[in-house]
């Protein structure tokens, strides 16, 4: 297993420290063209802070990355969990790393690295750099936590977190982890999370319309969380925010088989509902990924509980 050790804003972590606990975190990036590929989904990601305080402060599980994401987008998503306190300050930040004026009617498009359940050490815990960091290092280097100072860097962290156990899926109890031996965590997604994963796994198209508009597409939940749903892909659809509304109150639904339905009721409790009915029978557009698309058991929920028929 590797980690990623990540060169952290002070002010981001100290701030994020203070709100704690949360279940997860926008670690971002003030540029939206570079990619990251260092990590695999549960492989943790540790803050480094900005010299001169060379220690290691804490971390999380990696879940997922997207670039070119408007920052009106992640704001949305994550808020405060952004480590900033408000938008208007989340702005400014990227101005100062990109050195660059406000610019006030720019959505800045950022790369977002999202970790769940993070981690802030006290004071008193902080870890020393590994021996091998380099003060030349911009953005983070890659650990084998295996041998060598990965694997000493690992323990000291573990130590910390007092061998937790691996982090269950929904549907899974958790089973301790032997001190010592690297384990990946299962990512579980936040809200925020979710929203970003859903968008990118659709492309950012509206899975009915084909709508590519970011401000007005949803990462729905086939299943709502209020009624045992989980912030889980299978448990996802990328719709038009008026699909969307129509797609939660039973007008509309996806068969198991990935058509789309129309409910007759539409047009009779609203006489109206003509722009919908052209995509009755459709098939939807899905993602390439037969394990990133809807779970069958979701649609069914929908379809028998939700749907008006």
């Amino acid at each position: 297993m590797n980690l990623f050790l990540a060169v952290t804003d002070n002010d981001w972590f100290r701030f994020l420290r203070s709100q704690a606990p949360l279940d997860e975190v926008n670690f971002w990036r003030p540029g939206g063209e570079a990619g990251f590929q260092a990590l695999q989904p549960g492989e943790p990601l540790l803050f480094k802070l900005h010299s001169p305080e060379d220690f290691v402060v804490g971390g999380g599980f990696f879940a997922h990355f997207s670039r070119q994401v408007p920052v009106s987008l992640a704001w949305e998503a994550f808020e405060e969990r952004n480590g900033a306190t408000s938008y208007a300050e989340m702005r400014r930040r990227i101005e100062k790393y990109r050195r660059i004026p406000p610019e006030p009617h720019e959505d800045y498009r950022i790369g977002c690295i999202l970790l769940s359940q993070p981690f802030f050490f006290p004071e008193s815990e902080w870890i020393e750099v590994p021996r091998d960091w380099s003060r030349n290092i911009v953005q983070g280097k890659t650990y084998d936590t295996r041998s060598g100072e990965g694997a000493r860097l690992w323990e000291e962290v573990r130590l910390r977190l007092g061998a937790a156990p691996v982090a269950p899926r929904a549907d899974e109890v958790a089973e301790p982890v032997p001190f010592g031996e690297p384990y990946l965590v299962r990512p579980r997604l936040g809200q925020g999370s979710f929203r970003v994963l859903v968008t990118d796994l659709y492309q950012r198209r509206c899975a009915v319309t084909g709508e590519r508009a970011l401000p007005v597409l949803d990462a729905a939940h086939i299943r709502a969380v209020k009624e045992g749903g989980k912030h889980v892909p299978s448990n996802g659809l990328l719709l038009r925010s008026d699909v969307h509304r129509l797609f939660d109150s039973g007008y509309v639904t996806v068969t198991p088989e990935g058509r789309f339905r129309v409910s007759r009721r539409l047009k009779s409790d609203y006489d109206n509902g003509e722009p919908y009915f052209p995509y009755d029978g459709r098939e939807i557009w899905l993602p390439p990924d037969p394990r990133e698309r809807p779970g069958r058991e979701f649609l069914e929920w929908h379809g028998d509980v939700v749907f008006r028929g």
